[in-house]
């Protein structure tokens, strides 16, 4: 059994280390490879070969994936939630901390004073006064998503003396028992923006979550309102927010993501996409994203999948036996057509475990003995099917 691994990016050694070479070729330019290790690369314009069964993103964003025509090809597409959280987390809080406070223009100013020797205390201090700001002990922060992340930053600005409101319609049971209790819990956004001085946005980049923070939405919020962006840059509307920030609605953006539009202005504080970018997080997102490659080429397992359901079995692959690996379009009676198939070709079924996520269903079907070829080519001509994978014990 030998994978071929292409990376697209640079992927932290620790984590490619975990791939043995003796089974797995890793390189970043090979031929028809079983899989892409990616982080940041635009991959919708890329011709994706056939050879292709995964694509593991070393982050937690996959707006850089076509998911829709990996999943209808049979592709899985994972990403590490969680394997940066901290990393982000720490920027998030940097960056409130330097939307209230002008720390940055301050500095800036302060390297003008270069060459005036002597003088530099005086004018030090009688320029200070340009640079006040707020604290954020008191005020109200509002967290838009409360996953990993959001939960996190939820958590520590209490600690800060912030009243903080989260809204997430989805939160999930772990990432609420994980939350403080003296987070309050909104039932709207407009709420949340009613009643926040501060905004700090959690959510993945989606068609409904495109251009949340708007013209409209802004309308909405208090006056003088700080907004924080180290999700996603489609989730704002820039030309909205500039106009938001000239007329004094919004007092400061801190962004994650530079845009013409947003350089060189005094309200604006852009950043290179650094909310990841620590060694910790890319070694813990490098080593997350090879465990899950390995686990799904080897076992055909899946987990943190945003295209595919949550499949997996401690059971070991029959001695002498197969693992069929079978994606399909979730319609009544498909699988069905894969025990008839297997019957009949006098093999049988040790244990079978199927998923399902929306349209798209998984199975792992061990059988004793090994499958041919052509039970193989018969399970693909099954109409719903998107792929056929066998693994040979």
């Amino acid at each position: 059994m030998e994978f071929k691994i292409q990376t697209l990016n640079k992927i932290a050694k620790c984590g490619l280390n975990l791939l043995d070479r003796d089974i797995y070729e890793v390189a970043s330019d090979m031929n028809n490879p079983d899989a892409y290790l990616v982080r940041s690369q635009d991959m919708h314009s890329m011709n994706i070969p056939e050879s292709v069964k995964a694509v593991a993103r070393a982050g937690a964003g996959t707006n850089n994936i076509p998911i829709p025509e990996l999943t209808e090809k049979g592709i899985v597409v994972f990403n590490t939630p969680g394997a940066n959280a901290n990393a982000v987390k720490e920027l998030v809080i940097l960056s409130l901390l330097i939307a209230s406070r002008p720390v940055v223009a301050a500095n800036k100013w302060a390297n003008e004073l270069a060459g005036k020797g002597d003088e530099i205390p005086d004018l030090a201090e009688k320029g200070k006064s340009q640079f006040v700001g707020p604290e954020l002990k008191g005020k109200t922060l509002g967290v838009i998503g409360l996953g990993a992340i959001g939960a996190m930053v939820a958590n520590l600005a209490i600690k800060f003396g912030m009243e903080v409101i989260g809204y997430d319609p989805y939160l999930s049971v772990n990432a609420a028992w994980s939350l403080d209790h003296n987070v309050k819990h909104a039932e709207t956004l407009d709420t949340v923006y009613a009643k926040s001085d501060y905004i700090t946005i959690h959510v993945p980049q989606t068609n409904d979550t495109k251009g949340m923070i708007n013209a409209s939405t802004i309308k909405t919020m208090k006056d003088g309102v700080r907004i924080i962006n180290i999700a996603r840059g489609g989730l704002v509307n820039n030309d909205d927010i500039l106009a938001a920030l000239d007329s004094g609605k919004v007092a400061a953006l801190v962004t994650d993501f530079a845009a013409e539009e947003l350089l060189n202005h005094p309200k604006v504080i852009c950043m290179p996409h650094l909310g990841a970018s620590t060694p910790e997080a890319e070694d813990n997102c490098a080593i997350m994203a090879a465990k899950q490659l390995k686990d799904f080429l080897e076992k055909g397992n899946i987990v943190n999948s945003v295209n595919f359901p949550k499949t997996v079995t401690d059971n070991p692959i029959p001695v002498g036996g197969t693992r069929l690996c079978i994606s399909h379009k979730n319609i009544p009676d498909t699988i069905s057509k894969f025990t008839t198939i297997i019957g009949e070709s006098k093999l049988n079924i040790s244990s079978f475990l199927n998923q399902a996520r929306g349209d798209v269903a998984y199975n792992i079907i061990d059988v004793d003995g090994k499958v041919t070829d052509e039970i193989i080519e018969k399970l693909k001509a099954c109409d719903t099917v998107n792929r056929v994978r066998a693994i040979f014990a």
